[in-house]
């Protein structure tokens, strides 16, 4: 048996049309804000959000950077490796203990941190944090069901708002056959 509807199909029909528009639009925020910063800066939001890490701490490891993200060792290893590429940042080895490898900006990557625009997930938590709890609760609660509804709840997923591929996406999802394919799209 199911429940009574509040509202006519036509009406129903309206209603999911703005909820899919208004995630749409939160999508395509998330795809702009990933364009621009591509093209303004050269850089993915994964590839800024490591490097203003490492820009806040003194001498982090790979595993403090990949701890702070909640990324994977191996996605912060690809992450480094295009910021070193970039002239950005150069690992250095302990002196005590040779296995630990440390993290150092360059001054091109301060000149960036310096001039870089705030990631959008920055900007939505100060804004989120702003709000009432009874508000906050009610947001999370509407965005888990969502997930459920889009049968998405198994996807495992970074706290990172951005549109192009993390580097090693095919280990977040726990894919093990298809990450070949997904590596060519890694920025």
């Amino acid at each position: 048996m199911s429940q009574p509807t509040l509202l006519a199909g036509d009406d129903q029909t309206a209603l999911s049309r703005r909820v899919m528009v208004a995630l749409r639009r939160i999508i395509r925020t998330v795809d702009l804000h990933s364009r621009a910063l591509a093209r303004l800066h050269g850089l993915t939001g994964p590839q800024l959000l490591v490097l203003k890490i490492i820009g806040e701490r003194d001498r982090p490891t790979m595993g403090e950077i990949a701890q702070a993200v909640h990324l994977s060792q191996a996605t912060i290893t690809g992450i480094l490796d295009r910021l070193e590429r970039k002239g950005l940042v150069h690992r250095t080895r302990d002196d005590p203990d040779r296995r630990k490898i440390h993290v150092v900006p360059t001054p091109a990557a301060n000149a960036v941190l310096a001039s870089a625009p705030p990631l959008l997930q920055e900007s939505f938590a100060a804004g989120f944090a702003r709000l009432p709890e009874t508000e906050k609760a009610l947001i999370l609660s509407s965005l888990e069901r969502l997930v459920s509804l889009m049968e998405a709840g198994d996807l495992a997923a970074a706290p990172l708002l951005t549109a192009e591929p993390v580097e090693g996406l095919s280990e977040l999802l726990g894919d093990h056959d298809g990450g070949e394919k997904r590596s060519e799209l890694r920025s």
